[in-house]
């Protein structure tokens, strides 16, 4: 679209991106080739998770965020899913907990050591089965502890408690293949796009729709509330088959209250948005660039900033987190870029630039930090709360002190010489693999040397018997 230069005055106007130098990316990785839309990615202060290409189920791989630089080939992954994986996201207030879910109808819930993956990690914290096909995306509540919605390609979403780890309530409105899921500040209005062509605002504990939009002109794909705005933004295609974005009002979906042309591309436009600086980003699924926009409450409401541009087109983004950030550096956002051909994913920062080095203040309000504002229970019973706040002027050293507890279940293992067989550890080298090969000899001529002296045992017990029943008639 041709965008009409304005001067109208932000501090954000001068935002720019910066992409890492090599030696910061992650390189080596074997990012997988599927066609299904989702970023593939997730990202917090400290793992970064990619879906990974494999033979014979799905699996993804979780690396230290500073282990950067050329990754083993025979990194450890996550690889319990008999299907691929179609989606994963880090839990807010727990950062070792990661949930998956896959073409396999399952959902599946996973606790990462602190210093990472040794070896393939099989064996879930939780096994979540609710759905009868696919499931293609899963959110975790914004304000609540132990609350995770997963959407499946049966039409339903199913709002799970993890502290019983069952599924409490099942949103059963719509009539087509979910498409995406955002929820408002506190976590009580979901809003979802469907491939039916609707826009729906949905009470996520009643599952009671309060708004719907036939978009007929605009078909939406993906929506993302825009904070406490009470707006809506949704990205989607013209009746001319360009890209749009659209403004609504979340109270009033009747008509999008602005339409924007994009360009004539065909990628599937993903929405990002920073309440903190109110800013939109939007990412072309095979486009090599990132375009930004201020988000404001007057006309003309969506207004252009400018674009990041690079070459290499991009499969998905990951976001991280605020607390994440280098504040010292004056960076406001940061993706985490998948490029598939090259096996690549790029950290880019979006930066103001200022000229003082002291903490900027109107750049970093108070903002959502990684402690819940509410337990699972409370939440079921209908109270809503906001987001406990806090601040990044020092930086962000707090740990977190919660410990996630998932129902009790019983984990079987096979051990044999110290080795568990149900974990299935690839050999990394040749050694390795003829250290393995020959304790595995070992252990068959063991086990063969065993049977053979039971078998002799049995014979003699047999004897025995057969000596016994002799004499007794004898007796008599």
């Amino acid at each position: 679209m041709s965008w009409r230069p304005t001067y109208r005055s932000s501090k954000f106007r001068n935002v720019y991106g910066k992409v890492a130098n090599r030696e910061h990316c992650f390189d080596g990785i074997p990012i997988t080739k599927n066609v299904h839309d989702n970023h593939f990615c997730a990202v917090n202060s400290k793992f970064l998770a990619v879906v990974t290409e494999s033979a014979g189920g799905g699996s993804f791989i979780v690396v230290p965020i500073s282990q950067y630089g050329r990754l083993d080939s025979h990194q450890p992954k996550v690889c319990g899913h008999q299907g691929n994986v179609l989606d994963i996201k880090w839990n807010p207030f727990f950062e070792n907990i990661i949930a998956s879910c896959s073409e396999d109808t399952s959902v599946r819930v996973w606790e990462i050591p602190d210093s990472g993956l040794r070896r393939n990690m099989t064996e879930a914290v939780m096994e979540l089965y609710g759905h009868s096909r696919r499931v293609g995306l899963i959110e975790w509540h914004p304000t609540t502890s132990g609350i995770l919605f997963s959407a499946g390609y049966d039409y339903k979403i199913l709002i799970w408690n993890l502290e019983i780890g069952e599924p409490v309530k099942m949103i059963d409105c719509h009539t087509d293949v979910i498409l995406s899921m955002s929820f408002n500040t506190d976590g009580s209005l979901l809003a979802t796009s469907c491939k039916d062509k609707k826009l729906r605002v949905i009470e996520p504990r009643s599952g009671r729709v309060l708004q719907q939009a036939s978009c007929k002109n605009h078909r939406v794909n993906r929506v993302v509330f825009l904070g406490n705005m009470k707006r809506l933004l949704t990205t989607g295609v013209s009746r001319w088959n360009t890209r749009q974005i659209a403004l609504w009002d979340q109270e009033d979906l009747a008509m999008p209250i602005v339409e924007e042309d994009i360009d004539g591309l065909s990628g599937l436009l993903f929405p990002f948005y920073d309440a903190d600086t109110h800013m939109l980003y939007l990412a072309g699924k095979g486009d090599g660039n990132i375009r930004y926009f201020e988000i404001t409450t007057e006309k003309p409401y969506v207004q252009y900033l400018t674009e990041f541009r690079s070459p290499a087109p991009q499969k998905g983004l990951g976001v991280m987190p605020k607390h994440g950030l280098d504040v010292a550096a004056c960076e406001v956002f940061r993706f985490y870029k998948l490029v598939t051909l090259k096996g690549l994913i790029e950290p880019i920062s979006m930066i103001v630039p200022r000229r003082s080095d002291t903490y900027q203040e109107d750049i970093y309000p108070m903002t959502a930090g990684i402690e819940p504002a509410l337990s699972a229970g409370e939440w079921l019973s209908g109270i809503n709360r906001d987001p406990v706040l806090m601040s990044l002027k020092d930086g962000y050293h707090k740990p977190n002190q919660l410990v996630f507890k998932a129902p009790v279940k019983e984990k079987k293992s096979v051990v044999v010489n110290g080795i568990d067989l149900l974990e299935n550890v690839p050999p990394r080298t040749e050694n390795e693999l003829l250290r393995m090969f020959f304790r595995q000899q070992d252990e068959l001529r063991r086990l063969k040397d065993e049977l053979t002296s039971k078998d002799v045992r049995i014979r003699q017990l047999e004897l025995e018997l057969n000596n016994l029943k002799n004499v007794s008639p004898n007796n008599v």
